[in-house]
């Protein structure tokens, strides 16, 4: 499991990465499909995630030790150079042998480094789709990736929406393949403003 976590944990930030320098410079203010995000605050929100991977599961700093160090704007005058410092430190501490077996503290409690994991690499899969639908990329997102996120997210998507960071899921046509299933279930409607 260890292997196979780690390889779509690898597979998510490359997809991410890829689509983060798409961004030519007069799209960063593009709005997305995230409700009140530009396409830089949501890869701000990406990146700032990123940078908590390291003191976290590698240090084993508490969330009150690292503070609001990430709060605000992490991405500075070059966006595309902060996010890839910060994905590459995320991917190094995951990737410590012993990693995913340690715990960390998130903000609803103590979590497993690979449920941790498991639930960044859904993040950055369905904010992979969002990021392409702000920039005009190529939206379709890797089988592998899609599976992965819809086995994650299935026992506790109906919550979601109750967090706030999620709009309610919208009903899928009918036949609808697997990463539109998963697009609706995470409040994303991929007919919309096309």
């Amino acid at each position: 499991m260890d292997n196979r976590l780690l390889d779509r944990h690898a597979e998510a930030l490359a997809l991410f990465t890829e689509r983060v320098h798409a961004v030519r410079p007069e799209q960063w203010d593009a709005p997305t499909p995230c409700e009140d995000w530009s396409v830089r605050d949501l890869v701000n929100h990406l990146t700032a995630e990123q940078l908590w991977v390291p003191p976290l599961v590698r240090e084993g700093r508490t969330l009150a030790d690292v503070g609001d160090a990430f709060d605000g704007d992490v991405l500075g005058e070059h966006p595309a150079v902060a996010w890839d410092r910060a994905a590459s430190a995320a991917k190094a501490a995951m990737s410590e042998p012993g990693a995913l077996d340690r715990t960390v503290p998130l903000s609803y409690g103590e979590s497993g480094v690979a449920a941790y994991c498991a639930q960044m690499v859904a993040d950055m899969t369905v904010h992979a789709w969002d990021l392409s639908r702000g920039i005009g990329a190529d939206e379709t997102l890797p089988g592998a990736l899609v599976d992965f996120t819809a086995r994650e997210v299935a026992p506790y998507a109906a919550d979601l929406v109750k967090s706030g960071l999620f709009a309610p899921a919208v009903q899928p046509p009918t036949g609808a393949d697997p990463q539109t299933k998963l697009l609706c279930l995470l409040g994303r409607d991929p007919s919309a403003g096309r």
